[in-house]
């Protein structure tokens, strides 16, 4: 048994000896953590662990007892927002990539003061996407966070 905050709730799971958080959300129905690569190179399953972006594929859903675990469920609102910036800079097309993503900026919002391309560079790494070259992206997430200011 293991017990975690997700999205503001308390939750207790059972689990299998080695298993994955991943697996764990997944079975109980927290669908934005994606599978991608299960090796930590494609940041389709990126959650936040107590507000840091971590790959959930490798994660062992012990490891996470007691600590707050955030998926886009549990940004909805920001994630929403963010997407219509993607949307009008054609960033948004297959969508795939879309919540670790969106996760990676919400922490970055939530941490960094001065965002700038390096900054968001860095937060990007290990997302990858297939579609975008990360042009459009980064000018949608510039946008996105001048516009909340």
């Amino acid at each position: 048994m293991v017990t975690f905050e997700l999205n503001g709730q308390i939750k207790s799971f059972h689990i299998d000896q080695g298993e994955f958080l991943i697996d764990t959300l997944r079975r109980h129905h927290v669908v934005s953590p994606r599978r991608g690569c299960d090796t930590t190179s494609c940041g389709v399953c990126t959650v936040l662990i107590d507000d840091q972006p971590m790959p959930s594929c490798a994660l062992l859903t012990a490891r996470v007892n007691d600590k707050k675990v955030t998926t886009v469920e549990g940004i909805a609102d920001f994630a929403a927002e963010l997407s219509a910036y993607f949307g009008k800079e054609g960033a948004d097309q297959c969508g795939f990539c879309n919540p670790g993503i969106a996760l990676s900026v919400y922490a970055m919002a939530q941490t960094e003061e001065n965002i700038d391309d390096d900054t968001i560079r860095h937060y990007l790494v290990g997302h990858l996407c297939r579609c975008s070259g990360y042009v459009s992206q980064t000018k949608a997430i510039k946008a996105f966070l001048e516009g909340r200011k």
